[in-house]
């Protein structure tokens, strides 16, 4: 791919502000109008708004900055580069697995590229429950047509590869309408691997659209530092405080470790992700009078069916995730039995053989069935029923953050469903047998087998494989203090000049991918801050 243009080495030669990691120490204080802490959905959006309104703005993002010219398609490199704690973290008692970026761009670097904006039904019930009477289908309409023209989100016209038209083809099978995924692209060569960066810069993430274009307008980007804590006083914060982190990019600079950076702005922005924003703020000793911060952090759980087909099915190959169905999210009342949406997830080698269970023999086979395997998601909706209340960030001893979230019964039975689900599709689609991820199944020949069997497993965690990549929560908007962290227009309830711009603003789950919520959310509010800050009119173009 060397040959291609690189966006962002091409702008560091033009003389844009990155410090830290191979790109030299940062100052140890700094001034400005805006800190942003993480460089994600939330954090891109912001950043690009507030520079267009002539804000100076530094950003500050835990991970590296790796572009496309460090994009090979290799798993070994992508998920210790890229990922938080090297795609394995994990929740408190090991049960679930969870994806999340850790670089600059966030998620959006290596995420799928699906684009759903926020299902009517939780926008309702987000105004019964929480008191957000302005998130309304028609008040966010703009935003979200705004940030579908500014990132290219559009349908994808290219006939789907063989694993997601097994999963129309099944569907249709069983009358079960299924349709296409939006996707953020722009000339995308189909290659498969965007979960590992993308090398051709088709992916339209903020690596390449909104944070370039704020750092042309004078932005700083502060890589490689961890925003430890805020100083906060009289109902304000007065300070950032963070820490540069040992480069692996540059090891003959890791006696420079550990500088403390201290940076002072007229208003913050946590954009660092859910996780890890809550953290931040439990961190600062944040004043959360109602017991909110951190709590009700949501995650999609997912389970999974794997099957073999005669043909191959080379699910690595094409663009990932391009049909789904919200059959089993629209049969059920929104606070009823929790309902799910079905994808067809890309496959990788290294991520397959650490998802699927068994070991010896019974994963040799399936490893060598690897080109012929299909294997179908469900996103299972939490955050509407008492049975799923979600998690709770807290702080390890030594500051880090983790996530305790119970698999309840409520949600394990909605696993049992989805699992039921899924293989009836796989098998109207022609499966020679499948596999549901869980510790005590076997590989099933027929559906009535394989029905029997699944309504047999004992659903619980670490048995029944979950896994997640969609993080949402924990600092959630509400109408009043005593149901949120956050007001309506994305500013802390007790903190007047710190606002929250990612998905942890999120009171439930969305129930759907939630890039395209978080940038039309957070498009809604930047555009409100930079008129606040600066005066001046902005929108997102």
């Amino acid at each position: 791919m060397s040959q291609l243009q690189d966006p962002i080495r091409e702008g560091i030669q033009r003389g844009w502000k990155v410090m830290g990691g191979p790109f030299g120490r940062s100052p140890e204080n700094i001034t400005c109008d805006v800190a942003i802490v993480g460089s994600g959905a939330g954090a891109g959006i912001t950043a690009e708004l507030l520079t267009k309104a002539g804000l100076r703005v530094v950003m500050i993002e835990e991970g590296p900055l790796k572009s496309s010219s460090d994009f090979n398609q290799k798993e070994s490199e992508a998920y210790p580069q890229l990922y938080q704690e090297s795609a394995a973290r994990k929740t408190q008692d090991k049960a679930i697995n969870i994806l999340q970026g850790r670089c600059v761009g966030g998620s959006t670097t290596v995420n799928w590229t699906s684009s759903f904006r926020t299902p009517a039904p939780t926008l309702q019930f987000w105004q019964d429950r929480f008191g957000l009477k302005d998130y309304t289908v028609d008040a966010l309409s703009p935003y979200f047509e705004q940030a579908e023209r500014r990132l290219n989100i559009g349908p994808w016209l290219t006939p789907p590869n063989e694993n997601n038209d097994l999963l129309r083809r099944g569907a249709a099978k069983l009358g079960i309408a299924a349709q296409a995924i939006a996707r953020n692209v722009k000339g995308c060569w189909n290659l498969g691997s965007c979960g590992m960066g993308c090398p051709t810069n088709a992916k339209q993430s903020m690596l390449v659209t909104t944070l370039p274009a704020a750092l042309d307008k004078g932005a700083q980007l502060l890589t490689e530092t961890c925003a430890e804590r805020f100083e906060i006083r009289n109902g304000r914060v007065t300070a950032l405080l963070c820490r540069s982190l040992e480069s692996k990019s540059a090891p003959e600079q890791s006696d420079k470790a550990q500088q403390a950076i201290k940076i002072i702005a007229k208003h913050y922005v946590l954009a660092g992700g859910a996780i890890n924003s809550p953290a931040v703020l439990l961190r600062s000793g944040a004043p959360d009078p109602h017991g909110r911060l951190g709590e009700r952090t949501f995650l999609h759980p997912v389970v999974m069916s794997s099957a073999v087909f005669d043909q191959r099915v080379e699910a690595w190959h094409g663009a990932p995730q391009t049909i789904y169905t919200d059959h089993f999210l629209e049969t059920q009342a929104i606070d009823g039995p929790i309902g799910y949406k079905l994808e067809a997830p890309p496959l990788h080698p290294l991520i397959f053989a650490t998802t699927v269970p068994g070991i010896g023999q019974s994963q040799h086979d399936l490893l060598k069935a690897f080109p012929h395997n299909h294997t179908l998601l469900a996103l299972m909706r939490d955050g509407f029923h008492d049975g799923a209340p979600g998690g709770r960030v807290k702080l390890r001893g030594d500051g880090s953050p983790v996530l305790d979230y119970a698999l309840t019964d409520f949600i394990m039975e909605g696993g049992r469903r989805a699992l039921l689900s899924m293989m009836e599709i796989q098998f109207a689609a022609g499966a020679l047998y499948v596999l549901p991820l869980h510790e005590l199944a076997q590989s099933y020949t027929t559906w009535s087998q394989a029905r029997d069997a699944v309504n047999a497993l004992p659903m619980k965690p670490l048995l029944t494989k979950v896994v997640s990549a969609h993080v949402m929560g924990g600092c959630g908007l509400a109408g009043t203090e005593a149901l949120g962290v956050t007001r309506p227009d994305g500013i802390h309830w007790q903190l007047d000049n710190l606002s929250i711009h990612d998905g942890s603003l999120f009171p439930t789950s969305i129930g759907a991918n939630p890039q395209l919520s978080v940038y039309g959310t957070v498009n809604r509010l930047a555009q409100a801050l930079a008129k606040k800050l600066s005066g001046q009119d902005v929108v997102l173009a």
